[in-house]
């Protein structure tokens, strides 16, 4: 029998279309290795035990689509039927009339919704710690972070709750607990994946996207909910399959690497530059030209920050009970209070000159080579008692390298490296040009046949 645990989403999908393994077996297994795993995790925010277990019911044996039977768990920011959308915290207490239509498109592919996961509110930092549902913890040390803000995401999927998850990336939140837990994590194009009902995701900034073990989860996953409504703001340009780019060779390609991080005063951890060394050791050993490069990224600080204080504010304004909002979160409201839609419109045009800039880098490489974030997996309560300013200081070295292309709006991933001498994870970023999944999704996975990562719960 397979290890359901251990089964990716396209093996759970062969076992439920051809393995005579029922959907309603493989769904009873996600939610008992929840039950088992989760209260020493906290990745699980609400389980849909009764609703999941109909739902695989109902599916039968004939395969409904290419995610037939497969759980998934989903981010708390997005909307899921009959639950309510806490956003991390407290202050929202009305469940959700309806899915987000990256949820409806899951379910109409075959996918079992599970539960909903962990995040800081309103996913404001890249830890993963909340007043509401206290510290989320990392499947490989459980005294050390997950990242976030899609960590409960993260360590799901990491552990072997799920074999995939959906999560939000406005600044690094996919890419930053991938790295953290072990993960491929692709932020995709901006304004490929619909945000709808809501018309953005902290505007030019964020997007939605999944956590998976393997590349080819990850685009078969992308296959069925990318794709944009009228009421988006943004849209990304036209692509083939993520499947079929998963499942060929990327011919030869330019590789440029760098470990210079745009933020100021950051320094790269050791670890985190030998894996970028190595990495691109291992381009050139499999044929492509791969060389240090001066990207010469710009500074995005001044088109990230009044979005980060744009969203935050306007997610603010939508809760049903504001008196219940964390401490810090009060304050992050109030210090964004010079944020007008004056300033909003300002920084959306600095979006347009610094993802023109950042694109630059495109002339001369296909791809770019960095590192993921510039620290280890911090420990635990790295928030605990901080307010806006000391929490965003901590939170640079995570974000170092992964922001800047939230600004660009380009594709970025997080690539597993395996492990490090302190026994956690470590992984590297490919970026991409515009539009530019296809040759990523085709590279990371032929670094993955060539250097295969381990998972959490083999360790």
């Amino acid at each position: 029998m397979t290890d359901l645990r251990a089964a990716s989403v396209a093996e759970t999908v062969r076992l439920t279309t051809e393995g005579g393994v029922a959907p309603l077996a493989v769904v009873d297994a996600a939610l008992d290795r929840i039950a088992v795993l989760d209260p020493a995790l906290n990745a699980i925010s609400v389980v849909f035990a009764e609703r999941a277990r109909a739902d695989a019911g109902a599916l039968g044996t004939g395969p409904t689509g290419p995610l037939h039977g497969v759980p998934v768990a989903i981010k708390e920011e997005v909307d899921v039927e009959g639950a309510v959308t806490t956003f991390g915290g407290q202050a929202n207490v009305t469940p959700a009339a309806a899915d987000a239509v990256l949820v409806q498109r899951l379910r109409a592919a075959g996918a079992v919704v599970v539960g909903k996961t962990t995040m800081p509110e309103f996913g404001a930092f890249p830890y993963t710690e909340s007043a509401a549902r206290g510290i989320t913890r990392n499947p490989w040390d459980s005294t050390r972070s997950p990242g976030g803000s899609s960590g409960g995401t993260a360590a799901a999927v990491a552990s072997g709750m799920v074999p995939v998850g959906i999560g939000g990336d406005g600044g690094g939140s996919i890419r930053i607990p991938s790295a953290m837990c072990g993960l491929f994590g692709l932020k995709p194009q901006r304004g490929r994946v619909t945000t709808a009902p809501h018309p953005h995701l902290w505007w030019a900034l964020g997007t939605a996207g999944p956590l998976s073990r393997t590349v080819l989860d990850s685009a078969i996953v992308y296959d069925v909910i990318r794709g944009n409504l009228d009421t988006d703001l943004y849209r990304g340009g036209k692509t083939g399959s993520f499947v079929a780019a998963a499942q060929r060779e990327p011919g030869r390609l330019r590789i440029g690497w760098t470990i210079k991080p745009v933020a100021a005063g950051v320094r790269p951890d050791p670890a985190h530059v030998q894996a970028v060394l190595d990495t691109a050791a291992l381009l050139r050993e499999l044929g492509h030209d791969c060389h240090e490069v001066d990207a010469r990224l710009p500074d995005p600080t001044a088109a990230f920050v009044p979005q980060f204080f744009a969203g935050i504010r306007s997610e603010a304004d939508g809760v049903e009970h504001p008196d219940r909002l964390e401490r810090r979160t009060r304050e992050t409201v109030r210090l964004g209070g010079w944020v007008t839609p004056r300033v909003t419109d300002w920084a959306l045009r600095a979006t347009e000159r610094i993802s023109a800039r950042a694109n630059r880098v495109f002339d001369d490489v296909d791809l770019l080579l960095t590192p993921t974030t510039a620290h280890r997996p911090p420990r635990t309560g790295v928030l605990d008692g901080r307010g806006t300013v000391a929490s965003s200081l901590l939170a640079l070295p995570a974000i170092a390298y992964a922001a800047v292309w939230n600004v660009a709006g380009n594709p970025a991933a997080n690539v597993p490296c395996g492990l490090a001498d302190d026994g956690l994870p470590v992984g590297v970023q490919l970026v991409g040009p515009t539009d530019g999944e296809e040759v990523l999704l085709s590279l990371s996975a032929q670094l993955e046949q060539a250097r295969p990562w381990p998972f959490a719960f083999s360790a």
